[in-house]
């Protein structure tokens, strides 16, 4: 079984920036992708972003939700660990931020997601 970890999140200014990661363990994966999606309170949760692996590294692929262009950036690390890196953050960013695993090719459906973390607040003040 695989499990996925979320760290980072917090309560920021407008305009300021959060750095979250995630960190999968368990079972490993040829190819899989790691998205980061979010849920605000009565909203249906939404893709973020997402990162692509191949043969268990890195492999160059990102995909961004158009309203976090310019402002959110996901890479990973030397140990696949993934970051996103929220700049400019606005009010309406304000949710619960989670990270999730898919076996296989990039997708932006919550429902194609095999793996899920906790999630981890993230709040933005005016």
């Amino acid at each position: 079984q695989a499990q996925v970890l979320e760290s980072g999140g917090g309560s920021v200014q407008a305009g300021g920036s959060l750095r979250l990661s995630c960190a999968a363990s368990g079972r490993t994966f040829s190819s899989y992708t790691m998205g980061w999606f979010r849920q605000a309170p009565g909203k249906e949760r939404e893709f973020v972003a997402s990162i692509n692996f191949s043969v268990g590294r890195f492999s160059g692929g990102r995909t961004y939700a158009d309203f976090v262009k310019g402002r959110f950036t996901i890479s990973a690390d030397a140990k696949n660990t993934v970051n996103l890196q929220m700049n400019s953050l606005k009010p309406e960013d304000t949710a619960v931020y989670y990270c999730a695993q898919r076996v296989g090719f990039p997708s932006r459906q919550t429902s194609d997601y095999d793996y899920w973390g906790q999630g981890t607040q993230v709040t933005v003040s005016a």
